[in-house]
This record gives structure tokens, C-alpha cells and sequence, in this order.
């Protein structure tokens, strides 16, 4: 079994409104019979206004992202997926990853075809040039995993290692990753950073994960949107 992320952009003749019920309404119709698994992550009504940060170094910036798991990933196996994303999408990438989940989400459980709780925060990160893919790797899994979940209120954390690209152009990221927040922290940096209350706290949670962060990435070459997270088929559902 292999996992797939889609980045989809929305034309500018559909709103945002209709891009959604699109996405949810026949796109996920039309992957059912191609896919495993399946869950959609759109940047919608729910996700507008917040204090949390989204960074944007590629313009327009991303919408939507679709992440499923398929028998194989080849492009000849693929063809019929890409059709089908390609119909709500004048533009998108995809990229084979390897998953990994530090912290399932046991907290609230996301429920079939329902919007999971609170937000769902998708960071796309490229590697910086002069660190090589072996510490690059190192200091996301071995340093800044435990971080980035000891001093933030994230109660699912993924992790994907992109194994390579799928489509032609597809922006060089070399991981994305996803983390689900509670609503409260969407505007409310203290929820955020684990640290209602305890300004002290907030702020030293905010510093090391700062500082872990800047480890290994590079500010100009990663993507940060919230989206409201929609399980539509989970893995052994």
C-alpha cells in the first residue's frame, strides 16, 4: 500500500464555497472505486481569520489537499485518479510519501465523512540547500518530533517523508506534514503553544519550538495552511 498527496489550487471562476462541495460531493465519489483510503483537507469558511501563522512562499498558495493510499502508485495505475483531480483542478501536484504517526489522534477521533474537531494544519517543506537529506531528516524525526509535540496542544501529529514526485513541476518538497489543533488555538496563540493561562509557559513552549524548528528548515522554502480536515474513508473503514 502507497500514499498519495495531492496539492489542488482553485480556479479563479469557482468560489470557494463551490470548490469545497465539489471536493467533498463528486470528486470523493469518483476516487472511491480507486482508492483505499481517503481524506480531503480544504482551506474553507472555518479557517478564515486566525492568529496562527500560514506561510505562503509559493503564490497563489495551495487550497486544498487530498492525501489517499493505493494499491501502487505508478503513473499508469495513477492515470484515473489524476483525471478525476485534474477536473476540479486546472492545477496540482502530487507526491509519493511515507507515512509515519507520532501521535494518532485519539482525542477526537475523526468520523466518517464528518469535519474532524478544531483544524488541521499542513506545513510542505523544502530542504534547506546546504544540509544534507540525512540531517535534514535527523533533526525532524529525532529532534523536532518530541518538540513539536511536548509544547504544542496538536493532538494528531503525520508525518511524510516525500519519497519523490508524481507530477511534472511538482514543488520540491522533501516532507509535509500534519497537525490537528483544538479550535481555541486557532486564535489564541497561548491554546496554541499548550500554555493557556501561563504566559510563562507560552512563551518558553513558543522558543523551543522555535528554535527547533530553525534546526532544519528553511523559511523561504515551506508552505503553512489550515484547513478543515474531512476523513472520508479511513484506513481500514
Amino acid at each position: 500500500m502507497e500514499k498519495i498527496i495531492y496539492a489542488l489550487w482553485r480556479s479563479d471562476a469557482v468560489d470557494a464555497a463551490a470548490f469545497k462541495q465539489q471536493l467533498l460531493g463528486e470528486v470523493a465519489e469518483a476516487l472511491g472505486p480507486h482508492v483505499l483510503a481517503l481524506r480531503i483537507n480544504v482551506a474553507d469558511e472555518d479557517v478564515v481569520g486566525g492568529t496562527v501563522p500560514r506561510i505562503a512562499n509559493i503564490r497563489p498558495q495551495m487550497d486544498a489537499v487530498i492525501q489517499l493510499w493505493v494499491h501502487c502508485s505508478h503513473d499508469p495505475y495513477r492515470a484515473a485518479i489524476d483525471e478525476i483531480v485534474g477536473r476540479a483542478a486546472p492545477r496540482f501536484a502530487a507526491w509519493l510519501v511515507c507515512e509515519s504517526v507520532p501521535l494518532p489522534n485519539e482525542l477526537h477521533p475523526p468520523v466518517k465523512g464528518k469535519r474532524t474537531e478544531g483544524f488541521s494544519q499542513l506545513a510542505f517543506i523544502g530542504q534547506p540547500p546546504k544540509m544534507s537529506h540525512e540531517e535534514f531528516a535527523y533533526q525532524w524525526r529525532r529532534v523536532q518530533t518530541a518538540v513539536a509535540i511536548e509544547t504544542q496542544s496538536n493532538f494528531e501529529y503525520r508525518q511524510n517523508l516525500v519519497v519523490r514526485p508524481l507530477t511534472y513541476g511538482a514543488p520540491p518538497f522533501v516532507a509535509i506534514v500534519e497537525e490537528c489543533f483544538p479550535a481555541a488555538a486557532f486564535h489564541d496563540e497561548a491554546a496554541y503553544y499548550d500554555g493557556p493561562g501561563d504566559p510563562a509557559k507560552w512563551q518558553e513552549n513558543k522558543r523551543l519550538m522555535f528554535e527547533a524548528c530553525a534546526q532544519f528548515m528553511d523559511f523561504e522554502r515551506i508552505d503553512v495552511i489550515q484547513t478543515s480536515q474531512f476523513d472520508l474513508r479511513p484506513i481500514g473503514g
